[in-house]
């Protein structure tokens, strides 16, 4: 037993046995990133540090930033992110399975490639009518800060038929883990119930992140049909605030929510729920069975931030790297602490096997 009363498992699983073994399901899309100033946020009503769909009003953003000098494409979509940052930790191909919907077209086709080339498995539903979707990433005070504007397109096709194809069910079945991020609410409410039921009836571990404020907000109804099937849950300071608020939780406290959303009912009573919200540059918070436990964040200077975007991701998938090895919580989260630390080193969220492999050899010891 570790000295924060988890149960160090007697046998880890081994990644030579791993394939398959985390699945993740969410809206991919290619990230058009700018890094700007305050006024183009203000050009398009947006806020610092927060996740919306497009709007009519924001169509145009594409178009002007695929025009500026400084703009950056990168394959994104928060759940395909946290696979590929779970697949570079781990360092072997094909443990991570990711479905979602594209586009039949040369967006698609660049997820495609990115995804395999980062090792994961990807069973995408291709839309012929429907192009790829594509997230404006506006970064601001010189990296800290970053609005998100997704213009889910194709994403927002995806059915619970594809999960009904035998081979994708097969690896359904396969998995062990699985993690779904709250944007999937906007798309298929009915294929996250499927996933988590099929892991509540199978004894596995479903996770899930609130992912943005509008999400506890607009989209509370399939939020909280989901919740009971949740084994694991994300967040940040924000997202956790305005989950109170619409729920009426009574609170503001950070520590306090975490614990009123450890507490909400649970259909998988043979594992307690954990929660875990992030709060930037200060502790992560985690409570799970009445405690609360907190984790220093990593302080980095002026110099070394370059770019929050993907951190929450980073921070995820770092996690889920050592959940799918049965690492106990400590290790999982100091290894999410670790990853999105990597991330905001780097411009544009990017995790390349060239500018990060080295690091990640480094690094591993802090936590394993």
């Amino acid at each position: 037993m570790s000295d924060n009363g988890y149960q160090e498992p007697a046998k880890r699983i081994k990644l030579d046995d791993a394939e398959g073994i985390l699945f993740g399901m969410g809206n991919p899309l290619l990230d058009i990133c700018i890094n700007t100033g305050p006024e183009y946020l203000a050009k398009y009503d947006l806020e610092p540090n927060n996740a919306i769909l497009a709007e009519d009003k924001h169509q145009p953003m594409y178009k002007e930033m695929a025009a500026m000098d400084n703009v950056e494409y990168i394959a994104g979509g928060a759940t395909q992110n946290s696979m590929r940052v779970a697949q570079w930790i781990l360092q072997k191909s094909k443990c991570a399975t990711f479905m979602g919907s594209v586009g039949k077209d040369e967006f698609g086709e660049t997820l495609e490639r990115k995804a395999h080339n980062a090792g994961v498995t990807v069973r995408y539903q291709k839309q012929i009518a429907h192009p790829t979707g594509t997230c404006a990433v506006v970064v601001t005070k010189n990296g800290k800060c970053r609005s998100l504007v997704a213009n889910l397109a194709a994403a927002n096709h995806f059915t619970k038929s594809h999960l009904e194809i035998p081979e994708n069910r097969a690896l359904l079945e396969k998995a062990k883990y699985f993690y779904i991020s709250g944007f999937f609410l906007t798309v298929s409410p009915e294929s996250i119930l499927m996933v988590g039921k099929h892991a509540c009836d199978n004894n596995k571990t479903f996770c899930m992140n609130l992912s943005a404020p509008f999400l506890c907000e607009f989209f509370k109804e399939p939020m909280m049909k989901a919740f009971p099937y949740i084994d694991i849950i994300f967040g940040n300071e924000t997202e956790a605030d305005k989950f109170s608020e619409v729920q009426g939780l009574g609170t503001t406290n950070v520590e306090e929510i975490a614990l009123k959303m450890s507490a909400l009912p649970k259909e998988n009573s043979s594992r307690s729920r954990i929660v875990i919200i992030t709060q930037g540059a200060d502790n992560v918070i985690l409570a799970k069975d009445g405690k609360i436990r907190k984790f220093p964040a990593t302080k980095l200077s002026e110099e070394e931030l370059i770019d929050t975007n993907g951190a929450g991701d980073a921070f995820v998938g770092g996690f889920l790297s050592q959940l799918v090895q049965e690492k106990v919580v400590d290790k999982c989260i100091k290894c999410g602490i670790w990853a999105a630390t990597q991330i905001i080193q780097r411009r544009a969220g990017t995790t390349d096997q060239k500018s990060l492999g080295r690091r990640r050899w480094e690094s591993l010891s802090a936590f394993t």
